[in-house]
């Protein structure tokens, strides 16, 4: 009986692939935004991609919770699991937000700085995803894991620059007139930024785990 009963437990590799997994969603969501900002391809169909991978995110990150509750031994603390998918899932939870609003205002064009945001949000997620599996001997991997941190923090301060530069341009351009499109110019950008923002916060949180276990 209680061989049965472990049989159905999950593996501790199952977090590792589920984390995996869900980094994945990231990225493939980064890509789909970034080929909207850019005008390649139709934005609806993009815009769809990306609420199809968060769908699929929030999907994985539901089974991280079920398993963290059916597991006797995880291979890590419980809540920095929890932690780990929740900065996950805000990061592409973002990307939908981005892909609401530009559906909700309709918008078809892209300010330049919104286009460099793209790339920013493009490399971060690909770090991400590089700096997730480095978790399954984080011990043994703990100098590339900790290099990737910092080049994510980069990647987040060049996002706040372009951010900035990109809301004082489009002040300029909307000063005396349609205020409308600086508000809605703002709010995407205010999105943008802070889907790299939550990259940051999962590279926080692994940063996080490695120190609690070296």
């Amino acid at each position: 009986m209680l061989g049965w009963f472990q049989a159905l437990l999950p593996k501790e590799e199952k977090f590792y692939d589920l984390f995996e997994q869900h980094a994945a969603t990231l990225v493939a969501g980064a890509h789909a935004l970034e080929k909207l900002l850019n005008g390649q391809g139709d934005i609806k169909a993009e815009i769809a991609r990306i609420a199809a991978e968060e769908q699929r995110a929030d999907d994985i990150a539901r089974d991280v919770m079920l398993a963290v509750r059916r597991t006797f031994i995880t291979p890590f603390d419980r809540s920095d699991i929890k932690s780990l998918i929740s900065s996950m899932d805000d990061a592409i939870d973002q990307m939908r937000k981005t892909g609401k609003t530009i559906t909700l205002f309709e918008v078809d064009r892209f300010e330049p700085s919104m286009q460099a945001l793209g790339v920013t949000v493009v490399e971060a997620a690909g770090k991400v995803q590089e700096l997730v599996p480095l978790l399954r001997a984080m011990n043994q991997n703990s100098t590339r894991i900790n290099a990737l941190v910092e080049e994510i923090g980069k990647i987040e301060e060049r996002s706040d620059e372009i951010h900035d530069q990109g809301l004082k341009t489009l002040f300029a351009s909307h000063r005396t007139s349609d205020t409308m499109a600086y508000i809605v110019g703002a709010e995407i950008y205010d999105h943008l930024e802070k889907v790299v923002d939550r990259c940051e916060d999962v590279a926080k949180t692994i940063a996080g785990i490695v120190i609690e276990h070296l």
